[in-house]
């Protein structure tokens, strides 16, 4: 017997409570979608890992199939997210560099200096001020764009196509489909230019990859710069936004964080904990072969979808998972993946969050919502959680 998946719309930050229910009654549950049918859905830590980490569940098998999913199209191929080893590394190489943790500390001078400059216009302009536009939004979007090489001026228009291609039910079928095309069109213009005049810039090396080393193909290479650039500025510019609202709607830990600024990188791995960035049932994998998750035999051929919230609030790993502690002295969450799909730009975020929760705090000490908090507009019917706009005064 299966149940309907994703379980009812998402609300604001929350996790829904029969996650919780399944993971203590049913860890491995059958669930519907509403596109390709019945599914496995995993609850628990351990199992999401062995999901996220093993070689036996595919995601380049879900390639134009018809497997369970919350939208009508089917995957397209040709992307880092839907391929498995070998190809996948082969991928991943071409980028690595720029996102190890060495270069990303080599870039937190440069964030510094833009978040600085963002609050400072910030401030300039008086309260309230809405900070998702103010600084959550501008800093990743700045930081990717300079890595790729891609214009800051052009941020409105892929904003834009952004903000549809990830869309689940906030626009039409076609409207995302569109969306698509133009981030590829985009994508393909700025290839060109690389070929016109070559550059040192991460798009630039996945040029000189693709035409002197053939170690991609061209649509890979659209594809990829896509990816890098949707990836790069959409996710750690919510999750900046998300743990601003956590912890005004935690008034403890806020008053906590700002009387202890040393326990910044410690806070920042909790709210990747705590807060759930996924609206919807994520990415499947497709078992390859049949085993066994939890005592339940998955067989070949059958969809999973790991759902990592939940793992990252399993009571068997973290001790009073639905609260916010800054000193878990361990934490290991799965907030950036596992396995060979584990989060490139993971250190890139890291650094980000920390310099923007860290700085922003620092600077305005009596920073707080200018609205009631059931004001606060979070986006609905997206891939990606996240909010309309956040006003804060000081």
């Amino acid at each position: 017997m299966s149940r309907p998946f994703p379980f009812g719309e998402v609300d604001r930050l929350e996790l829904d409570p029969t996650y919780g229910e399944l993971q203590q009654e049913e860890p491995v549950a059958r669930v519907s979608l509403p596109f390709g049918g019945d599914a496995w859905l995993v609850t628990r830590y351990n199992d999401v890992k062995t999901v996220l980490g093993d070689s036996r569940f595919s995601r380049a098998a879900v390639v134009g199939k018809d497997v369970p999913r919350t939208v009508p199209m089917l995957q397209e191929g040709g992307s880092i997210l839907t391929t498995d080893p070998p190809e996948h590394g082969r991928l991943r190489k071409l980028v690595a560099k720029g996102f190890t943790a060495r270069r990303t500390e080599d870039l937190r001078a440069r964030a510094q200096q833009i978040v600085d400059g963002l609050l400072d216009e910030m401030a300039e302009h008086g309260h309230p001020a809405d900070l998702v536009e103010a600084l959550a939004m501008p800093l990743p979007i700045t930081i990717i764009c300079e890595l790729l090489g891609v214009p800051y001026e052009d941020r409105a228009d892929f904003r834009r196509w952004s903000d549809a291609a990830l869309a689940i039910t906030a626009f039409t079928h076609e409207e995302i489909l569109q969306a698509g095309d133009n981030l590829r069109t985009y994508m393909e213009g700025l290839v060109a230019q690389r070929r016109r005049l070559p550059t040192d810039d991460v798009l630039g090396t996945l040029v000189t990859a693709r035409d002197e080393g053939d170690r991609l193909t061209e649509d890979e290479l659209v594809l990829f710069g896509v990816t890098l650039l949707v990836a790069g500025h959409e996710t750690t510019a919510n999750q900046i936004g998300n743990f601003v609202y956590t912890l005004f709607t935690n008034p403890s830990r806020l008053a906590e964080l700002r009387a202890r600024p040393d326990l910044l990188p410690a806070a920042i791995e909790e709210l990747l904990r705590i807060t759930p960035l996924g609206g919807s049932a994520g990415f499947p994998r497709i078992a390859t072969e049949d085993l066994e998750l939890s005592g339940v035999r998955i067989a070949a051929g059958d969809a999973v979808f790991p759902n990592v919230p939940s793992a990252n609030r399993d009571p068997s790993l973290f001790d009073r998972p639905a609260e916010i502690d800054f000193h878990r002295e361990v934490n290991p969450h799965v907030a950036f993946g596992h396995g060979v799909h584990h989060c490139v730009g993971a250190p890139l975020a890291r650094m980000e969050l920390q310099v923007a929760i860290g700085t922003l705090l620092r600077r305005f000490p009596e920073l707080d919502l200018a609205v009631p908090v059931e004001d606060v507009e979070f986006k609905k019917g997206r891939f990606v959680r996240g909010l309309r706009a956040l006003p804060v005064r000081w």
